[in-house]
């Protein structure tokens, strides 16, 4: 799996806090983007665990998780009205337009309007339209990190069982 466009972490280091999560950010989005890579549609969507989890579904999820933290979570409108399903669990449903082309868009489309909607924002900065509560940009920024560092793991074992089974 290769991350052609991963940021340069590394050149972060002397950067704003804000600058740095944005970098680990994009390093992670652009991982789990990138670990359908050279599969075909059934090889994405296969099932390798009791769970929705596909690899297809991990990127149609974080979609969704960008949509959830940077888009309700910032504008304060319903998943109702950005039209998102209800719950996380259901944001791993695939219905038979979903390819790897128009959920790779979606994803990259959430990514650029979540970098978008906080490009005004200090990490100290509240979001209020989560039902948590207030909370601040910094929060969110730590939230998404950890759930995508976990699905990044996750795309990476579903990867690896896929390819290992087609070679043995």
């Amino acid at each position: 799996m290769t991350h052609s466009a991963t940021p340069d972490v590394e050149a972060v280091i002397d950067a704003s806090a804000k600058v740095q999560f944005e970098a680990f950010l994009d390093e992670h989005r652009i991982a789990l983007g990138d670990s359908l890579e050279g599969l075909t549609e059934e090889q994405v969507r296969r099932s390798l665990v009791p769970s929705k989890t596909t690899l297809l579904g991990l990127v149609k999820h974080a979609t969704f998780v960008e949509r959830v933290w940077f888009d309700e979570a910032i504008t304060c409108r319903s998943r109702e009205e950005l039209g998102l399903v209800v719950s996380p669990d259901e944001s791993f449903d695939l219905d038979d337009h979903d390819t790897i082309a128009s959920v790779r868009a979606a994803h990259a489309q959430a990514c650029e309007a979540s970098r978008q909607a906080v490009s005004a924002l200090d990490l100290d900065d509240l979001l209020y339209g989560n039902r948590r509560g207030p909370l601040p940009l910094r929060w969110v920024y730590l939230h998404v990190l950890r759930e995508l560092a976990q699905h990044c793991g996750q795309a990476d074992i579903l990867r690896e069982q896929i390819v290992s089974g087609e070679t043995s």
